[in-house]
């Protein structure tokens, strides 16, 4: 009478387990290895799709009823809004661990050739979940979420050639309207999430593949049992992160605004803060080049990597060292510094100086800039390489800890020091 039950158990456990070697090395098991980083944000993804899932009960895709749809969640005594909560916040962290993990991924050396092309998916699943968190943005249909969207389709329109389309397909029409929250609706519990499983399952095979975690090559290869060892760690490590979670979504609620209004924009008018980089850097450079240009030479340049022979770190080491550590440290605190020194001098002296020609805007506004910071970065690498003694690998990830300080410090910028009118302020 107890076979089903059994069978079904077996199933699950066999499942699971696939996700896995049946054995895996030792040393892969230490926390400060991974920081369970690639973990947790796959509890985050099932978290999601789960209270994705519950608010589909009630959620109204239509302008006249969605705003109330989520009102009528934080009802008393209703559970509706502790389950947004969730889905919310779980959101935002989602995409905060999975930045994180690309960057434990480069730093720790896991890019050999085994592993170069789950970089890319990494990079491409990254990408995918912003945009999956960005559809998820407007669904409320309030003022932040109009207007966040308003800004980033209007940002669409900045790309080469298929800039127009682009904007017409993302808001199904000229303005943002009742058709481009069915579009954003349709993407946010459709498309996107089917890609992000698809590529989420590639993802688990290529690390399977390549024999799980990356270790030291000079490690004695001890091999254990991945159950219980590996599978206790994994279930306690996603019962905190569940717990804490929860804990914070039952004491901050999810923001929600007054009910959207395309006739009243909000003062300042700013993008979802993951976008915030990209809307500073159009407050600085030539929009074709902030949007498009910059961005796209990032992805290239960071998926190229893994690719380049001589520019991957030592397997398994956080950044190659101690002395690779400290390199990243002092990059990554200078680059803030001048980021910060640089976006203000724009903002008092040279904001508005240029020629409002199409030309001079290109050139002073796009071609300058944008020459300056590759050169910049080609000095920073031969400083590292040639004067300091630094290897090839420990140049790259200068160059990589630069860009990543930049993105940081333009997203800091964006969220805290815009006031109204997106005008520099100091927030203490």
């Amino acid at each position: 009478m107890m076979k089903p039950t059994t069978d079904r158990a077996n199933i699950f456990s066999s499942f699971f387990l696939h996700l896995h070697p049946r054995t895996i090395p030792a040393s892969t098991l230490r926390f400060r290895l991974s920081l369970g980083l690639g973990g947790m944000a796959a509890t985050l993804f099932c978290v999601m799709v789960v209270s994705g899932l519950l608010q589909l009960l009630s959620y109204s895709p239509q302008p006249e009823s969605a705003y109330s749809s989520i009102q009528v969640l934080y009802k008393v005594g209703e559970m509706g809004g502790f389950v947004r909560n969730i889905h919310f916040w779980g959101g935002n962290l989602l995409v905060i661990l999975s930045f994180l993990h690309l960057l434990r991924v480069f730093l720790t050396g896991a890019l050999d050739q085994k592993r170069r092309t789950n970089w890319l998916i990494g990079i491409c699943l990254f990408i995918l979940l912003l945009f999956t968190n960005f559809t998820g943005y407007l669904l409320p249909w309030d003022q932040l979420a109009y207007w966040a969207v308003t800004i980033f389709t209007n940002m669409l329109s900045y790309v080469p050639v298929l800039g127009e389309q682009l904007t017409y397909l993302f808001r199904g029409g000229n303005e943002v309207t009742a058709s481009t929250l069915h579009i954003f609706f349709g993407l946010h519990v459709g498309l996107l999430p089917i890609s992000l499983v698809v590529l989420l399952v590639f993802h688990f095979w290529q690390v399977r593949k390549a024999g799980g975690l990356v270790r030291q090559k000079e490690e004695r290869e001890n091999r254990i049992l991945v159950a219980p060892h590996l599978i206790s760690r994994e279930i306690a490590t996603a019962s905190v992160l569940i717990a804490v979670l929860f804990t914070f979504a039952s004491l901050v609620d999810a923001p929600l605004a007054d009910p959207a209004n395309s006739g009243q924009s909000p003062n300042p008018a700013k993008a979802a803060w993951y976008f915030m980089g990209l809307q500073e850097l159009l407050l600085h450079l030539h929009p074709t080049v902030a949007i498009c240009i910059i961005p796209a030479l990032m992805l290239l340049g960071f998926g190229a990597i893994p690719y380049i022979k001589g520019t991957t770190l030592p397997a398994g080491i956080w950044f190659g060292g101690h002395r690779g550590k400290r390199l990243a440290l002092i990059v990554f605190l200078l680059t803030s510094l001048l980021t910060f020194v640089v976006v203000i001098i724009d903002e008092q002296l040279l904001h508005g100086a240029s020629s409002s020609q199409a030309v001079n805007l290109w050139l002073y506004r796009g071609i300058l800039p944008l020459g300056s910071l590759l050169l910049l970065q080609l000095v920073l690498y031969l400083v590292v390489t040639k004067i300091f003694g630094y290897s090839r690998a420990e140049g790259v990830m200068a160059i990589f800890v630069a860009n990543i300080s930049i993105i940081v410090s333009l997203t800091v910028l964006g969220i805290w020091f815009r006031g109204g009118g997106m005008v520099l302020v100091y927030p203490f």
